[in-house]
Parts: C-alpha cells; sequence; structure tokens
C-alpha cells in the first residue's frame, strides 16, 4: 500500500498540466458555460446548463433561493446578446434584452465558474416598472443594438494590462463623484453611452462631465467584477447615492442648474466599459432605483 501511495504521489507530481487542463476553464469554456446559462434562462430549464450543487443568486441587490425572481417570470428574448469573460477570476459577463409578459426588460447578467460550474448568478434587470424615482431613462427594448465595437477583440498595440483597465474604469467614478468638471479618466473622441438601451451622451461621454452636471452625486460606491483584457471591457456593479441636499448648483460655465433629487435615493447599477487605446469609448449600463444606501450582499463596494 505504501508503494502504491509513492507511485499516485509521482505520477501527480509528473503530471501537473493535464490535470491543470482539466480543470481550467479559459476563454471558449467559459463563454461556453455562459451560452448555456441564457439557454436554460430563457427557457426556464435549469438542466440546460452545468449549475453547481449550491447557486448563490442575487437579482437586484436582493439574494434568493435559485431559480427565483425573473427566471419564473422571462417570457422570452427581446434584444441581441452579447458575452464576455474573465478566465482569472472565473467570471462570464452578459448583456440582453428580456420580456416579461407585455413588460419591457434589460438584463445585466454576471456569473463565476468555479470547477467547470455555475456556483454565483447576480442579475441587473431594470424595467419601465422599476427603474424608480425620478425615472432613469430607458429605450425601446425590441430596437436595442449592442455598439459593434464592445465585442471587437482590440489589436494587441490597443490593450492595456488587467490593472490599468481596472484603474482607467474607476476613473469614471471617481469623476462621476461629486462631479465638479475634473476628469480622472481618459474618453475616446467618438466616446458614447447607452443606459437602459437608451442613448445618455450622444454629445460625448466627457461633455457633461466637463460642464459639471452630476454635481448633486454625493458618492459612487462600486466593485469592479470582470476584466476581459483581449476586448479590453471592464464590468462593475455600483450605487450612486443622492442625499438630496445639493438642489440649485452651477455648471462649469455658470448656467443654472437644479438636482432632481430632494431627499435620499440611490442608484444601484451593473456598468460595462470598453477601453481602447487607454481610454474609454463605449459604455453599457443597466439602472434601478434603490433605498438610499443600498449595499449588495456580495459585499460593500469601495467608495
Amino acid at each position: 500500500m505504501v508503494w502504491r501511495s509513492a507511485l499516485v504521489a509521482l505520477t501527480l507530481a509528473a503530471s501537473p498540466q493535464p490535470l491543470m487542463a482539466a480543470t481550467k476553464c479559459d476563454t471558449a469554456c467559459l463563454e461556453r458555460i455562459g451560452g448555456q446559462y441564457i439557454a436554460a434562462y430563457f427557457k426556464q430549464d435549469r438542466k440546460l446548463a452545468p449549475f453547481g450543487p449550491k447557486v448563490r443568486f442575487i437579482e437586484n441587490n436582493v439574494e434568493m433561493p435559485f431559480p427565483d425572481g425573473s427566471w419564473d417570470a422571462v417570457s422570452g428574448q427581446a434584444a441581441p446578446t452579447i458575452m464576455f469573460s474573465d478566465p482569472q477570476t472565473g467570471g462570464v459577463g452578459i448583456s440582453t434584452g428580456v420580456m416579461m409578459s407585455d413588460t419591457q426588460g434589460f438584463l445585466a447578467v454576471r456569473l463565476r465558474v468555479a470547477g467547470r460550474r455555475i456556483v454565483e448568478v447576480e442579475h441587473m434587470l431594470s424595467t419601465k416598472r422599476g427603474v424608480s424615482g425620478p425615472p432613469t431613462p430607458i429605450g425601446d427594448v425590441t430596437k436595442f443594438a449592442h455598439d459593434p465595437e464592445m465585442m471587437r477583440v482590440l489589436e494587441p498595440a490597443q490593450r492595456r494590462p488587467r490593472a490599468e483597465l481596472i484603474r482607467i474604469a474607476d476613473g469614471y467614478f471617481k469623476t462621476l463623484s461629486r462631479n465638479n468638471g475634473t476628469l480622472h479618466t481618459s474618453f475616446g473622441d467618438k466616446c458614447h453611452r447607452q443606459e437602459n438601451g437608451y442613448e445618455t451622451a450622444a454629445d460625448g461621454c466627457a461633455t457633461g462631465f466637463r460642464q459639471g452636471r452630476f454635481a448633486f452625486n454625493e458618492r459612487v460606491r462600486r466593485a469592479h467584477l470582470i476584466v476581459d483584457e483581449a476586448r479590453g471591457l471592464v464590468m462593475s456593479r455600483g450605487f450612486i447615492d443622492h442625499k438630496g441636499t445639493v438642489i440649485d448648483y452651477k455648471l462649469t460655465d455658470g448656467t443654472d442648474r437644479r438636482s432632481p433629487f430632494r431627499e435620499p435615493h440611490t442608484w444601484s447599477f451593473i456598468e460595462t466599459f470598453k477601453i481602447s487605446d487607454g481610454a474609454i469609448t463605449s459604455v453599457e449600463a443597466n439602472f434601478i432605483g434603490s433605498p438610499y444606501r443600498t449595499i449588495s450582499p456580495l459585499g460593500a463596494p469601495i467608495e
């Protein structure tokens, strides 16, 4: 028995790469599992995807048994799906449009895969019923189209290391918090942003920030979830808090503005950034209204 145990130990030590290959989930593996998840979700059949024995499920910052929430209500797909992945963390990011009976919705999904099985599912689902007050913009899901740039694999010279991608995305949120006209990140000349399927930065992503339009944002709490280095994508979860104490303010050009917030309020979001040549070129976000100071069950993000 001793020699047999020693032989097994020597065999394992001599062949680590095949064993690692059997358990590691690369980009193709993760995105195949992501496709299986979407198929299972729209068919409301969890047997169509490889779920672990225990799945942690969070939808709009509420943790619940799996499956529940929109898994039981979804009735069809209403917009194309894009998908990206992070082999370093086992993360998969998905963005699509859904129907629940006659109610349209924009759905952002984050999956965590371990041992080639889905062990964590996070949804941010925005609908006209759920974006709350003051209403956030929301588009028509049947007319929604992803920016083709989002899924484009970057040329090597256009890419940036993981830490740099996170820094650039985080600079967006630093700029958004108590916005005073100072930019803490870089934007491409043609950068644009879609929020709940609605174009919010047709005049360029930097314009509103330079004007200080968002001075009423007390803080932006965020966590960076998925980094796809080949495509230059960063998916982040976060919360924008408004205390309701900044009412009248001025833009950087002296124009008078009035905040839409008169009481404590929070927007919850999942937001994905396309970063090419060190600059944000496209943004896709799902936003909902939430109670003030909402915290994700997955932990409080940085401020």
